[in-house]
C-alpha cells in the first residue's frame, strides 16, 4: 500500500525518532506546511543526491523518513523554524513535482524487521557494548535525556540513537536507514566503530 506524500530533499538525512531544525523561507515549502497543519500530516525528509536546497526541485534518495511537526516559531529575520521529529521510514517510488516546485512522493512506508519472521527485535547479546556506548554518550550530551531503561534492550531504538548520534558521513547514515533489519544495522555500526578504534 502506497502513499502520496510531500518531500523535502536535504543536505542531512533524518532517522526515526531523530529531531531536526528547520528554517523555512521557499513558497512551496511554506505551502506544504500549510497544507500539512491542516491535514495533521507530515512530510518527507530525503537525502539529496544531486542538486541544491532551494530553487529547482532536488534529486532526493529514495529512502526517506516522515518527518512530523513538534514545534515552530518565527526568527528575527522573519523566516519560519521548525522542530520536527522523525516518525516512519520510507521508500520512494515514484515523484512528480508541482506547478510550485514541490516534490510529491509515492512511497511505501517501511518497518523495522529482523530478516527472519518472527525473530525478537530485543537487542543481542553481541550489541550489549553499543547499548552501552549510547549509554555513555547521552550521559555526556546531557539535556536532561532520561530515558527508560527498557529502551537500551529495543535494537531499533539503539540503532537509531546511534545513527542520530554518532559522527558519520550523510552516506553512511542514509546506509543506514536503508536497512530493514535492525539486527543487520546494529552490526553495521558495530562493525564501524571497530574500526574507527
Amino acid at each position: 500500500m502506497t502513499e502520496n506524500l510531500p518531500l523535502f530533499p536535504l543536505h542531512t538525512v533524518l532517522v526515526p525518532g531523530g529531531a531536526l531544525e528547520l528554517r523555512i523561507f521557499e513558497r512551496r515549502y511554506l505551502d506544504m506546511l500549510r497544507d500539512c497543519g491542516r491535514d495533521g500530516a507530515g512530510f518527507g525528509v530525503c537525502l539529496i543526491l544531486a542538486g541544491q536546497d532551494a530553487g529547482a526541485p532536488a534529486l532526493p534518495a529514495a529512502f526517506g523518513t516522515e518527518a512530523v511537526i513538534e514545534d515552530f516559531d518565527a526568527a528575527p529575520d522573519g523566516l519560519l523554524l521548525l522542530r520536527v521529529r522523525g516518525r516512519r521510514r520510507f521508500h520512494v517510488l515514484h515523484t512528480r513535482v508541482r506547478d510550485n516546485g514541490l516534490l510529491i512522493g509515492e512511497v511505501a512506508f517501511l518497518e523495522d524487521l529482523p530478516e527472519t519472521p518472527g525473530a525478537s527485535l530485543r537487542l543481542r547479546p553481541e550489541h550489549a557494548l553499543l547499548a552501552e556506548l549510547l549509554r555513555r554518550i547521552l550521559e555526556q550530551v546531557g539535556g536532561g535525556i532520561d530515558p527508560d531503561p527498557a529502551l537500551f534492550e529495543d535494537a531499533p531504538w539503539v540503532g537509531w540513537r546511534l545513527a542520530e548520534l554518532l559522527p558519520m558521513e550523510d552516506a553512511q547514515r542514509q546506509a543506514l536507514l536503508q536497512i530493514d533489519d535492525p539486527h543487520k544495522r546494529l552490526q553495521h555500526l558495530l562493525e564501524g566503530v571497530a574500526e574507527t578504534d
